[in-house]
């Protein structure tokens, strides 16, 4: 009897024992897709780690944010667009100041409705003011350095007036800007702010099944159809290299983010062996069955360390991380009122190892930080970047044990087994990973190395054979000889 009671004391101890928030269950899937595209379910990458609610600001609350940017410094800066104004957060997320006004040549002026913000390496501070149509340029201490507005080419229609969402800027100074009704691309600036072109454009492909319809239709059968016109991108981001990262609306699923090279060409990897656009979900349904129709709608995109970068879903509040090669790498988000969940994402920022979502709807900013499986995989994935393969077996070796079903550990450890020629071990990993096309390579190494090690006894038998054939020929021939 004493030890039944013993038992129970312990058990309600257990049951009373605080844990800590989001130790149990998350608030989201945590998924990946194998080779088939099957969801496959995972340990969870990213955990909810700190909410901060605008109302609890000393500046009142955000009204509709757009935007948000985290310079080196750590100082987070919030495009609050229904406010007016640019809220800039310390590190911790206490409020810094705010940005409502600045001098304009001896007048105030003012911010009306900015939709994105970017701050350089050197705090210069990038707004775009989009319905004042302009690009206002701020110093660090809060001084207008330069206006971009109403650039002048022939690339333009009469009357044009910019209407910059989003800006960025390279390593050169040169500016970026995603705008409204921009359809033939980004437009660019150089150094001095003077408009070079546009950048990058998305092209419409148009099925033949759509000509068809399109030459028997009547006048006002196309005025309803679709209008073939390029793609809008949605948002940027430029790695340190140059390269833009630049996302899109695919109502198909096919491709939404792509990595352009200084001629505004797409040189973005999309890996053929996972079968796995760069779109985030590859199938329209996940574990928990949600009511969302259709394709992802991505709608940032930010660079990491080791040549990854991640997306952010506005549809189902997924956050998408992917390597250099295009692999998925790990999937979390949702929508929801949970914390942790969102009502309507709208910026993706990544500072250290915590990513951080803003949240146009809740007007909060959600802070993520990596678990052991999320941490273990980014350091393998980064070191392999950084091209020490053999270094990176330990770690994916970790990943295993804690998802056994990975395949991207098995892969990166069959490459990095590839890369230090021991071709048979690789191959073993590389058909777990399901990785067909490096499967081939160390395959027909491994079988080189068959033939190379073995050429010796293979021309010995071989030559015996040749010689017991003649042999046995001129016997047979002996034979047939009449007497």
């Amino acid at each position: 009897m004493k030890r039944i009671i013993s038992l129970v004391i312990v058990a309600a101890m257990l049951l009373l024992e605080p844990v800590s928030a989001y130790a149990q269950t998350l608030p989201y899937d945590t998924y990946n897709y194998d080779y088939q595209k099957n969801v496959v379910p995972t340990p969870a990458a990213y955990v909810p780690d700190k909410v901060i609610y605008s109302v609890d600001l000393e500046c009142g609350k955000f009204a509709s944010p757009k935007d948000m940017f985290i310079a080196k410094d750590g100082t987070i800066y919030v495009a609050d667009t229904g406010n007016n104004r640019i809220v800039a957060l310390n590190s911790d997320m206490t409020l810094n100041r705010v940005i409502s006004s600045f001098d304009n040549k001896g007048t105030e002026d003012t911010f009306l409705g900015p939709n994105g913000v970017y701050c350089s390496p050197e705090n210069v501070l990038y707004i775009a003011d989009t319905d004042n149509k302009r690009v206002v340029i701020l110093d660090a201490d809060g001084q207008l350095v330069d206006i971009i507005e109403n650039p002048e080419s022939d690339a333009f229609k009469e009357n044009f007036e910019i209407a910059p969402l989003k800006v960025s800027v390279d390593y050169a100074g040169r500016v970026y800007v995603v705008a409204k009704n921009a359809f033939q691309g980004i437009l660019a600036f150089d150094q001095n702010h003077e408009f070079m072109g546009y950048f990058g454009t998305i092209n419409v492909t148009v099925t033949l099944w759509q000509r068809f319809w399109r030459i028997f239709s009547t006048a006002a059968q196309r005025a309803k159809q679709q209008q073939f016109i390029p793609t809008e991108f949605t948002n940027i981001d430029i790695d340190d290299a140059g390269f833009v990262y630049a996302t899109n609306l695919d109502s198909a699923g096919g491709q939404a983010v792509r990595k352009l090279n200084p001629k505004g060409i797409d040189v973005i990897t999309q890996n053929k062996n996972s079968k796995h656009n760069l779109s985030g979900d590859a199938t329209f349904t996940t574990l928990s069955k949600d009511t969302y129709q259709g394709a992802s709608e991505i709608i940032d995109v930010k660079v990491r360390d080791g040549g990854m970068f991640s997306l952010l879903d506005r549809k189902r509040g997924r956050i998408f991380t992917y390597d250099n090669e295009g692999n998925i790498l790990y999937i979390f988000g949702g929508m929801g009122t949970q914390e942790g969940t969102f009502k309507l994402p709208a910026a993706l920022e990544v500072y250290g190892d915590k990513l951080y979502v803003l949240d146009s709807d809740n007007c909060n900013i959600t802070m993520f930080a990596p678990t052991e499986y999320g941490s273990a995989i980014n350091e393998a994935v980064k070191i392999r970047f950084e091209g020490d393969e053999t270094e990176a077996i330990e770690i994916w070796e970790d990943v295993l044990k804690m998802d056994s079903n990975n395949e991207m550990a098995y892969s990166g450890i069959g490459k990095a087994y590839l890369s230090a020629g021991d071709n048979e071990k690789a191959m073993y990993y590389l058909r777990m990973g399901e990785n067909q096309s490096f499967y081939s390579i160390a395959f027909k190494r491994h079988r080189n190395d068959l033939l190379r090690d073995n050429l010796g006894w293979i021309l010995t038998v071989g030559l015996i054979a040749v010689i017991v054939g003649v042999g046995a020929s001129k016997v047979v021939k002996a034979r047939r000889k009449p007497s």
